[in-house]
């Protein structure tokens, strides 16, 4: 691949993780959660599809930065499985319900990348 492709590349993931990173605090998804029923019509309400969309948008940006690091021959800071992360909607919460208030104004995108890397480790 290309040196301007491999950057490209790297820059692409980064600038969208930042967006991803302005987009939700821990609070804010913890708060949302919290109004959402606890069953399976959550996903079907707004705020429902806005945090899975949040989280998918997120592990889709941190397999792309994977991906870049890869190709630019740099070690990646996790190594997510191509086949997905293992994280179920109940762990996720309970991940971030486990976090110490004073984190919670971190970004979700970072609180999962935190834990993409303890999780599956390079």
């Amino acid at each position: 691949m290309r040196p301007f492709a491999v950057a490209f590349a790297g820059l692409a993931a980064a600038v969208f993780l930042s967006a991803a990173a302005d987009t939700m605090t821990v609070r804010e998804f913890l708060a949302i959660a919290d109004r959402l029923p606890q069953n399976a019509t959550a996903v079907l309400r707004p705020d429902g599809r806005r945090l899975v969309n949040e989280v998918t948008g997120t592990v889709s940006a941190l397999k792309a930065e994977q991906a870049a690091d890869l190709r630019a021959g740099r070690r990646p800071a996790h190594c997510i499985p191509p086949r997905g992360t293992g994280i179920s909607a109940p762990d996720l919460v309970n991940r971030l319900r486990a976090m110490p208030r004073s984190r919670r104004d971190i970004s979700v995108a970072q609180a999962i990348r935190e834990w993409m890397a303890e999780r599956h480790p390079c």
